[in-house]
């Protein structure tokens, strides 16, 4: 599988696999987790998206039971996880409001809450998950800054960023952010032309998109998106997600799609989307029948 390379140190499998809903599974034991990523290893899939929050601030643990288990696992992977968002439950359920925190001693404490979780000497990249209204961006630059420097985080970035909020925060910096994981699908378009995604094509900057599946929406019902979807994946051989994800791996800005099911079989065939070739007249097909209209 083709890869993008985020920094100088640091490159991405062109699909990762997000392990959201993780804990979520019936079946979350060490061997059934382990399968998961031996399937996405065998497509080529070695970048795991994760986040302290997942699962009520679980999922990480779980994905280190099956990393303990198997020692040899961690060195094929490169592990994505992020912070900031405190919520009532779980190892913060005493929480009095959900909130978001950027400060200093939540980031290092979060860092060192998901390296012993997870099992692991380090974090390939942290993301800040949320913007914060309320981010005091010198002390929050300086916390990854410091915590690149220290050898537990390999790189940073961001998640749910707008322009602006980018910006901020790489003023109170000397690492420069890798990427910015926000919502882009064909139920989500408006990055394509709301200034997301041309800044950071324009700066060069990876994004990664979660969702592309659109919470799972694009694999059911009817209208003339679904239509077409289905006419182009009967014409390639794959399903409706491999069409989808293809839409986004088409576009030059490199985008990164940030798969996640639980269905073993899904997996399996998550790498079937780079299998599929979209020429700019299908690419716009699809983007029309999205919008709703032909452009302009």
């Amino acid at each position: 599988m083709d890869r993008v390379q985020l920094s100088d140190t640091l490159n991405f499998s062109r699909i990762v696999y997000g392990m959201w809903r993780l804990a979520d599974d019936a079946d979350t034991s060490t061997a059934h987790v382990q399968a998961k990523i031996h399937a996405c290893l065998d497509q080529g899939i070695s970048t795991f998206d994760q986040a302290d929050i997942y699962g009520g601030y679980v999922a990480e643990a779980v994905l280190g039971e099956a990393l303990k288990a198997d020692t040899g696992l961690r060195s094929k992977m490169e592990i994505v996880t992020k912070c900031d968002i405190v919520a009532p439950v779980g190892r913060y359920e005493n929480a009095p409001v959900k909130y978001y925190d950027t400060s200093r001693a939540h980031i290092m404490q979060s860092i060192e809450n998901s390296l012993r979780d997870m099992a692991i000497d380090h974090i390939d990249l942290l993301l800040i998950h949320r913007p914060d209204p309320f981010m005091d961006h010198n002390e929050t630059g300086a916390a990854l800054d410091e915590a690149v420097q220290s050898g537990k985080v390999g790189a940073v970035g961001v998640s749910n960023f707008r322009p602006w909020d980018w910006k901020l925060l790489q003023s109170g910096m000397k690492t420069q952010l890798v990427t910015n994981q926000i919502e882009i699908s064909l139920s989500e378009i408006s990055p394509f032309t709301n200034g997301d995604l041309a800044f950071h094509q324009q700066h060069g900057q990876p994004l990664m998109a979660w969702s592309p599946l659109g919470g799972g929406n694009l694999m059911f019902g009817g209208g003339p998106l679904q239509t077409l979807m289905v006419e182009l994946a009967n014409e390639h051989g794959v399903d409706r997600a491999a069409i989808a994800t293809a839409f986004l791996l088409a576009h030059p800005a490199r985008i990164i799609p940030v798969m996640g099911t639980n269905n073993l079989d899904r997996i399996k065939n998550i790498g079937d989307a780079t299998k599929v070739s979209l020429d700019r007249p299908t690419w716009f097909r699809l983007y029309e029948a999205a919008l709703g209209h032909e452009v302009a």
